[in-house]
């Protein structure tokens, strides 16, 4: 039996973790975090894919893509976030049980970042435990794949 897949999807200026406000984001980079996501899904048994693109439309094609090639989507859209209807009508086409990430607490920061569009199709959602968020997300994943067997 293959080992289900998750879909683990970054958003705009994601690439730019560890120079990017690290008084709010850190110092750990986004190849940190995948290197830490690959360690736990394989402890998990999960297959991860680890994708990052600044442009809305690659991040809605692979979200439509993981309806047929994945089992579930950890999501950090960056600034998508509070911005995107196409990110979050692709994760309710997915029809993928969703876990939505923020490195920071956007509910302790700027009125704009209080809203997430996404956050309507999202089974459930990590805020502002840095980098750990992630590997939450995994965590909560492999819980809601193991219960649906």
């Amino acid at each position: 039996m293959a080992a289900p897949v998750i879909l683990v999807l970054n958003g705009s200026n994601l690439n730019m973790l560890g120079v990017r406000q690290p008084e709010i984001y850190g110092r750990t980079t986004l190849s940190d975090i995948e290197t830490a996501c690959r360690e736990r899904a394989a402890a998990l048994g999960l297959e991860i894919e680890f994708r990052q693109s600044n442009h809305e439309g690659e991040l809605v094609t692979w979200i439509q893509q993981a309806r047929d090639n994945a089992d579930g989507i950890v999501i950090n859209a960056g600034a998508y976030t509070h911005t995107s209807l196409a990110i979050l009508d692709a994760l309710k086409v997915a029809e993928l049980p969703v876990i939505e990430v923020h490195i920071s607490n956007i509910h302790a920061r700027e009125e704009f970042r209080h809203h997430s569009y996404i956050s309507a199709a999202a089974t459930g959602i990590i805020v502002g435990l840095g980098p750990q968020g992630y590997l939450l997300a995994l965590d909560a994943l492999a819980n809601i794949l193991k219960s649906k067997k």
